[in-house]
């Protein structure tokens, strides 16, 4: 078994990147459904971003 290395970069930084990757990726196809679904999912990586930004957010206040 190979040994797993650790990513350094911070997880905002892992989905921007892969973002970046998908939407670049998606600049190369056609229209279509293929496309289509690499724009979706780059979105969803923005919107977990911005979730991870708000979750970590030192404002942030427990439920009551």
């Amino acid at each position: 078994m190979s040994a797993r290395r650790r990513d350094e970069r911070s997880l905002k930084e892992r989905l921007a990147l892969e973002a970046i990757q998908l939407r670049e990726k998606a600049k190369r196809l056609p229209a279509g459904a293929e496309r289509d679904e690499l724009l979706k999912k780059a979105r969803r990586l923005d919107v977990a971003s911005e979730l991870d930004n708000w979750l970590s957010s030192p404002g942030l206040k427990p439920p009551s």
